[in-house]
């Protein structure tokens, strides 16, 4: 009887693409340890070079500086129930610094490809390659969650208050949720894209009509017709409403409503599950392409 032997590169290409997101591998000490590893060397080069923690501190801070200042004198009102235009547009900025600073999560990577260092780690004997796509997640969270305490301090200090002990886990849970999703989708360009020229391009179209089209600046009574639909399907205006309207109210629950849409009403709870779908789509969008990139 012949045996017929199987393919060494098939067999290979195959073991690889398993093991590349297996369980026993995300839960062993080996991929914690490479998942830690890589996360500090990503905060060695930031406290070796600190200013893009510093510029994505110091700009926000100046949007809430400036743009406080310049409708400090509008009637009373005007934005709702917010005291000051100052406490309307606190929950729009700490959102949009998230959403910058998870835009940019896939740079690093980007880099990692051109200068080489991508590819020795995926000849590197690791528990699970997946640690390389964590580690960066983890430290854009990190840095995410830095920025969103420090606008909280400051809009704090201008009068705009704070939500109760529950309502911070809950803007939390919901920046959280933010960053892991756009994040996703920034690691997923940072493969799918041929260099960085190219990423920088996508993070600059992207950014600020996406900010011009939600409720960061203005409430959607402030929109056309056209415009309120738009923002009020942005990802990011189901982050800012929930979180604004924790600002304002301390009594809130889950069927709370938020945001009045021009296609109907969207509550707290409601709001949350709209931010886990976007997240799902993300992460089930990148993962085919991770494994070809990645295996």
């Amino acid at each position: 009887m012949t045996i017929t032997s199987a393919n060494p590169n098939q067999v290979a290409g195959s073991a690889s693409q398993a093991d590349l997101l297996t369980t026993p591998g995300i839960v062993s000490r080996e991929f914690i340890q490479e998942t830690l590893a890589l996360t500090r060397r990503l905060f060695i080069q930031l406290q070796r070079r600190p200013t893009t923690l510093i510029a994505g501190i110091i700009q926000p801070l100046m949007w809430l500086v400036l743009f406080g200042a310049l409708f400090k004198n509008v009637p009373a009102g005007l934005f709702g129930t917010s005291q000051s235009y100052g406490q309307f547009l606190s929950a729009g900025v700490i959102v949009f610094t998230a959403f910058s600073g998870a835009l940019n999560a896939g740079l690093p990577v980007m880099f990692d490809r051109e200068f080489g260092f991508l590819n020795r780690l995926l000849v590197a004997p690791l528990a699970s390659r997946f640690s390389i796509v964590l580690a960066s997640a983890t430290f854009i969270t990190t840095l995410s969650l830095i920025q969103t305490l420090a606008i909280m301090a400051l809009s704090y200090g201008m009068g705009a208050g704070l939500p109760n002990a529950l309502g911070l886990t809950i803007v939390a849970l919901i920046v959280l949720l933010l960053v892991l999703g756009v994040t996703a989708l920034s690691l997923g360009l940072s493969f799918a894209l041929p260099g960085h020229i190219e990423l920088i391009a996508v993070i600059f179209v992207t950014n600020l009509p996406l900010l011009f089209a939600s409720t960061a600046l203005v409430p959607l009574s402030f929109m056309p017709t056209w415009l309120q639909f738009v923002a009020s399907l942005n990802p990011l205006s189901f982050a800012i409403e929930p979180i604004r309207y924790l600002y304002l109210h301390h009594d809130w629950s889950f069927t709370s409503v938020v945001m009045h849409a021009p296609w109907g009403q969207v509550n707290l709870g409601g709001s949350l599950v709209a931010l886990f779908g976007f997240d799902a789509i993300a992460l089930l969008g990148i993962q085919r392409l991770l494994y070809r990139r990645l295996s």
